[in-house]
């Protein structure tokens, strides 16, 4: 996966990466971004066992951070996540019992993360549900998760996939067509490609003429830059898109100069809205839980947000940035040159005389040996 360092500072980044210990200012919700729910005493059995904390729901990742050291913390982004599943584990705090389980992926690497709710009381109308032993199955998290999972055309572009029906463009929830403009030339080979753009207040789609499965959609998200240069066509407007996305440089022929600089200010304009105050397509509704049909204005779901305080920056952290991942890397995960971990001979370590399965990157028989 691309850095976002990549697209610079203003690129979205809180959906797609995992951080460690972070400082205040990354846990910070960045707009457009809403907590969905706040669960207290909850334990990062993995990485933090016996150390209780607070797990944050919001629209693009979950971040949990303990109420003893605001140093330790985590956020994990939606994209990152592969499975989630609960399971029994073992808790200093608890003992054995029901816990979250969330499996992600992540630079080539796979982590695992345990979440254990230490508090006997179960209250919130997301966590009505129960398991066996009254611990909560964290199903607000697993929910706002599938939703996120369907709501990929709010912010991945997308090429040739099935998004106009009848040379209209098939809407998403609460999203709105601005414009529709015939006579653009999609200029992706020699020749040209006639067709139409749609303008929503989400993305921009364009989609060839004589065939609607030939298309493309590029939500404002992940665009870049918008300008007019010149092409072997004549002047074009060029959408350069992240490089998360993909990097494309995408080039429309528009009929006239006068046409192209009004779309050009258009598309412009709608790219500069969305920025402000973007939409990325996980709605929540306390009545009727997660749906396609919920707000998408970005406004809390539950009226409440953290208040999230600058910590004192410690020089002499202690624990090396590596010891620490080390504790969450998944058995059997692969490393960041993508070696299936299970798949490698093992290894004789001095330390223990023993032969062992080689470590992951940074972390050593002694730091692991602690951690447990």
């Amino acid at each position: 996966m691309p850095s976002s360092k990549a697209d610079g500072p203003d690129v979205v980044w809180q959906d797609r990466e995992i951080k460690f210990d972070s400082p205040a200012s990354t846990l910070a919700l960045r707009d457009g971004e809403f907590v969905i729910d706040v669960m207290t005493k909850v334990e990062d059995t993995k990485g933090n066992n016996g150390d209780a904390g607070n797990l944050t729901i919001t629209n693009l990742r979950v971040i949990w951070r303990s109420a003893r050291s605001k140093r330790a913390n985590l956020s994990i982004g939606y994209a990152s996540i592969t499975s989630m599943s609960v399971k029994q584990a073992a808790s200093r705090l608890k003992g054995v019992t029901n816990a979250l389980f969330v499996m992600t992926k992540f630079n080539g690497s796979r982590f695992e993360f345990i979440f254990t709710n230490l508090d006997r009381s179960v209250s919130g109308e997301a966590r009505a549900r129960t398991t066996g032993e009254g611990t909560p199955a964290f199903l607000t998290l697993q929910a706002v998760h599938k939703a996120y999972d369907k709501t990929k055309l709010y912010r991945d572009l997308k090429l040739r996939g099935a998004v106009i029906a009848n040379d209209e463009l098939k809407l998403l929830p609460n999203e709105e067509v601005y414009n529709k403009i015939g006579g653009v030339m999609n200029l992706s080979n020699s020749r040209g490609n006639d067709g139409v753009f749609h303008l929503t207040n989400v993305r921009l789609v364009w989609h060839a003429e004589n065939s609607e499965n030939f298309n493309v959609s590029i939500p404002y998200l992940q665009m870049r830059s918008v300008a007019v240069r010149d092409s072997k066509f004549g002047r074009a407007l060029v959408v350069t898109t992240t490089q998360r996305s993909g990097g494309y440089v995408l080039g429309f022929r528009v009929e006239s100069s006068e046409k192209l600089e009004a779309v050009h200010r258009e598309v412009e304009a709608l790219h500069r809205v969305f920025t402000k105050n973007p939409i990325f397509g996980v709605a929540f509704d306390k009545k009727e839980g997660l749906g396609k049909d919920g707000p998408l204005d970005g406004s809390l779901a539950d009226g409440r947000t953290p208040r999230l305080e600058d910590d004192v920056e410690i020089v002499d952290g202690g624990e090396s940035g590596a010891d620490l991942v080390a504790r969450y890397y998944a058995d059997g995960a692969s490393g960041n040159d993508g070696t299936d971990r299970a798949s490698l001979e093992p290894v004789f370590d001095e330390t223990l005389g023993l032969a062992i399965e080689p470590l992951p990157p940074g972390a050593t028989a002694a730091t692991l040996w602690n951690v447990a």
